[in-house]
């Protein structure tokens, strides 16, 4: 389950929203959102939480996913501090992407020093999303579910240009990770299961 939140102030006056929506993901790359709730301002919900599901879902795309992957292909890393935390200690790492895209960020990531998972991400999109986005500040907190790093806590502070300021942040909760199903052996087949 996820909530989106957003409280935009500015000229166009103040605005407000919130949607709750249930997730489905089946790897490689389906994702399915079902909105649950929604309440507030109409335009903040057809114009920004659609339009960050329909980002979410292009880049689960296979030629988007490549060239935004953490990775040393698209970053550059440079270890800039330690730091012990509550859980385990973590390497704070600047991140700096090796070209303009919009999937891409540059900033600080939090490494968990036993896992080597990311745990918290303080960044600026690598190129902005459009020109009414003056500036845009992103923080994102992992916790592990399972064996998985997923995402708990996501919020975004954005100057928009000539108009205001929004405060966006996401929820991510109830997550129910499912195996996935087994391939059962052809009928008549005495060869066991890999």
């Amino acid at each position: 389950m996820r909530v989106y939140r957003l409280q935009y102030s500015g000229l166009l006056g103040d605005r407000d929203a919130e949607m709750v929506v249930k997730i489905t993901y089946q790897r490689p790359a389906t994702k399915d959102f079902i909105v649950i709730l929604q309440s507030g301002s109409k335009f903040v919900v057809d114009h920004i939480f659609k339009k960050l599901q329909e980002a979410e879902t292009e880049a689960l795309h296979p030629e988007n996913q490549e060239p935004t992957t953490l990775n040393t292909e698209n970053y550059t890393f440079a270890l800039v501090g330690y730091e012990e935390a509550r859980e385990n200690a973590r390497y704070i790492l600047s991140v700096l992407p090796k070209s303009k895209n919009k999937f891409l960020y540059q900033g600080k990531i939090w490494v968990d020093a036993k896992e080597f998972a990311v745990v918290r991400i303080h960044a600026e999109p690598a190129k902005s999303p459009s020109f009414w986005i003056k500036k845009s500040v992103i923080e994102q907190e992992y916790t592990k579910v399972n064996s998985f790093w997923l995402p708990a806590h996501s919020r975004t502070e954005t100057e928009v240009r000539l108009s205001g300021r929004a405060v966006l942040s996401i929820e991510y909760k109830d997550y129910q990770i499912k195996e996935a199903d087994q391939v059962l052996p052809a009928a008549g087949s005495t060869d066991p299961i890999n």
